[in-house]
């Protein structure tokens, strides 16, 4: 029993992985106007010549760099086509969760602005699952096991990375566009994905630098706290960084509150995946 489920296991880590890979890479690009309208205008050639170039970057970055040691060409060939898969999956959520594509607009419109952010993101999860492992050392692992994480270090650490990725879309319109054109259901929506997604990163995914530098939980308990204490310093963050670029003037509180959800989608992928990676 454990042997045929523990492939599966290390398939939904590396899901996960670049799940997160595909995010912070692309997250900036998903939050462009610049981009949104990239989408809308550009001809139909356009965006199949731009998407086949991206499918022949997977294609040479899974051969030479890729996950697997040693993989066919058709093996290739379907990792980038799973990842391509993932891609276009992955940028249609968040298009949509952040209102960008709704039912009321055009196949042509929806499919475009999926398509151009979608290689970037795609090529981010190729990264992702390929880069942001952790390393398969066992002496490395145990001693990892041994050091103490120290509070107040990854505390701060945590805030640290928050505000190094979500910085790169707190001053722009885009923020203040979203939270102020999407339902109430989609911030929900947006807060629920930021929580269990920082979590995965922590606890669950094998994430680059996890076992060194995220206590160890012992129990459900320490799970769900430590979630919780990741996502309040990404909307802490966000809120810093929002008021710090005036973004709050003359908004209600409801205003200000969607404002903090949304930034503290990137802000919440800091705190928890870019806090591992600046550490290690």
């Amino acid at each position: 029993m454990t042997k045929s489920t523990t492939p599966v296991t290390e398939s939904l880590k590396e899901y996960a992985r670049g799940i997160t890979g595909g995010l912070l890479f692309s997250l900036p690009m998903l939050y462009t106007m610049e981009l949104w309208w990239a989408g809308f205008i550009a001809s139909p050639l356009r965006l199949l010549l731009y998407f086949l170039v991206g499918i022949m970057l997977l294609l040479a970055y899974n051969h030479y760099v890729g996950i697997r040691n040693s993989h066919t060409l058709l093996e290739g060939i379907t990792e980038t086509v799973e990842e391509m898969g993932m891609g276009l999956l992955l940028t249609a959520v968040v298009l949509w969760l952040s209102g960008r594509i709704t039912t009321t607009m055009s196949f042509s419109e929806i499919s475009g602005k999926i398509m151009v952010e979608a290689v970037t993101v795609a090529i981010g999860i190729s990264v992702g699952k390929t880069q942001l492992g952790s390393s398969g050392d066992e002496d490395q692992d145990e001693e990892a096991e041994k050091r103490e994480p120290h509070l107040q270090r990854e505390l701060g650490i945590a805030l640290c990375g928050s505000i190094l990725i979500a910085s790169n879309v707190a001053p722009t319109e885009e923020i203040e566009v979203i939270a102020l054109e999407v339902s109430n259901l989609k911030l929900l929506l947006i807060a629920l994905i930021s929580i269990i997604l920082g979590g995965i990163i922590l606890y669950y995914s094998n994430f680059k630098g996890s076992k060194q530098w995220v206590r160890k939980p012992e129990t459900r308990s320490d799970v769900i706290a430590g979630t919780v204490v990741m996502y309040t310093i990404a909307l802490v963050s966000s809120a810093f960084m929002l008021w710090f670029f005036s973004r709050f003037n003359g908004l209600a509180i409801h205003g200000i509150l969607a404002e903090s959800i949304v930034l503290g989608f990137p802000a919440a992928l800091g705190a928890s995946a870019g806090r591992l990676l600046i550490q290690s």
